[in-house]
């Protein structure tokens, strides 16, 4: 059974865009798992009745975009990024031997309460909707520590909260997909740096008003809509920023 393309806001963009458009509209909603490929571009051709030269461009566009990634004699999947590629980018964390060690995490508190105006922005909550907040610490082998506040929205991530603090393993992300459905499809980042109180110090283990670098993060997942609000914290001495340029 065909689907034909969605009426276009603007008559004057090509098939490719409407199709690419409405592609982009079943990914937000959930279409497709990570795991599994997309229709092929004969079965897209067939549903909604175009040419394959015409889902060929639609595809590429999502391809350029970071949506979607072809595998070659797999199929073309949704792409998943690499954040702990994003974590080596802000800290340099290596071994005696020089290799980069893998923090190891651990879930300090969890809690559900009511955000500050802050965190509400961020995730675009209403004012009435409540958040489940962790503490983790994330320990490496050189001795240096990470401290991290995490905000979640509360009414999509109930099932983490029947979880005791030992049960969320070392990593939160594929645990936020098997638990709750939800997929950090991308993020946007931005560092600053500031005097630690008090408080930080005594977490990170350093003197109060020395530097420290601060990671915030917004996730996103494919519908473009805030899943995850985050600080990441650590002593500037261990801080780095590094970035490839083409």
């Amino acid at each position: 059974m065909k689907s034909p393309l969605p009426d276009a806001v603007d008559d004057r963009l090509p098939r490719y865009h409407r199709l690419r458009d409405d592609l982009k509209g079943r990914i937000a909603a959930g279409a497709w798992r990570p795991d599994e490929p997309i229709p092929t571009e004969i079965e897209l051709a067939r549903t909604y009745g175009v040419a394959i030269g015409t889902v060929r461009k639609a595809v590429d566009m999502l391809v350029q975009e970071g949506l979607l990634l072809r595998s070659q004699g797999r199929g073309t999947f949704l792409r998943r990024p690499r954040f702990d590629r994003s974590f080596f980018r802000f800290f340099r964390q290596v071994d005696a031997a020089g290799v980069r060690s893998v923090p190891v995490s651990r879930i300090l508190s969890q809690a559900v309460e009511q955000p500050g105006e802050r965190v509400r922005q961020a995730l675009g909550l209403a004012p009435e909707q409540s958040v489940l907040r962790l503490k983790r610490r994330r320990s490496m082998e050189a001795g240096s520590v990470i401290h991290e506040d995490i905000w979640l929205p509360a009414d999509r991530f109930v099932a983490l909260q029947a979880l005791q603090p030992d049960e969320y393993g070392n990593l939160l992300y594929p645990l936020y997909e098997e638990k709750c459905g939800e997929i950090v499809a991308s993020a946007r980042e931005t560092l600053t740096i500031e005097p630690a109180d008090a408080v930080l110090a005594a977490e990170l283990g350093i003197e109060a008003g020395k530097p420290v670098a601060v990671i915030e993060r917004i996730a996103l997942g494919y519908d473009q809509l805030p899943i995850e609000y985050r600080l990441s914290r650590g002593a500037a001495e261990h801080f780095r920023y590094q970035i490839d340029i083409a």
